[in-house]
């Protein structure tokens, strides 16, 4: 695919990792913010989205390159549907899984930049929690507005954290990456 053909290996792996991340940390992350969230009447779904999704966000962050959020969400989307795993609804999951990194590269391209900064991966973070939460609520719960909107809000805050979560990992692996190129 010509695609493919922009990503070196190394990003090729750092996006089936990040994606694979995204999906093996679902389940794990869904039950605990519904423990905590569930009492409290908040939306668990947009809570946690925030949590998993900073995969797709770290991802466009390290590789540095258009479509690299597409392409983790896209990996991600296809090991749901292939393994019938944690999170899946079929072949809806395409879709579902998609959009937040679909809608992360079209935002980035618009404002003609990469995601590089703690502002940039805040963004990208809200983005991926809110499209996939509003999708979600648009395919399968078509909740009435007062809750959309709690709900939306939660992604909003929820997707941000996690954006900022992924901007101190990515501050991590760059001064590794530093390291590594001095010695």
């Amino acid at each position: 695919m010509k695609i493919l053909n922009k990503f070196r290996l190394y990003d090729l792996v750092v996006i089936a990792l990040m994606a694979s991340l995204g999906i093996a940390t679902k389940p794990i992350v869904v039950p605990l913010t519904h423990m905590i969230t569930g009492p409290l009447f908040i939306p668990g779904g947009a809570v946690a989205g925030g949590l998993y999704m900073f995969w797709i966000v770290l991802a466009a962050g390290i590789v540095n390159k258009r479509g690299a959020a597409t392409l983790t969400a896209l990996v991600q989307a296809l090991i749901v549907v292939v393994t019938g795993s944690f999170g899946s609804h079929g072949i809806i999951s395409i879709i579902t899984y998609a959009l937040p990194g679909i809608m992360i590269d079209i935002i980035f391209i618009l404002l003609r930049r990469k995601v590089n900064t703690s502002v940039d991966f805040f963004v990208a973070g809200v983005i991926a929690n809110l499209s996939g939460t509003y999708l979600a609520n648009w395919v399968f719960f078509r909740l009435p507005f007062a809750p959309l909107l709690m709900s939306l809000a939660s992604a909003i805050l929820s997707g941000g954290l996690g954006g900022l979560i992924a901007y101190q990992i990515y501050k991590g692996v760059k001064r590794i990456e530093e390291v590594n190129d001095e010695a």
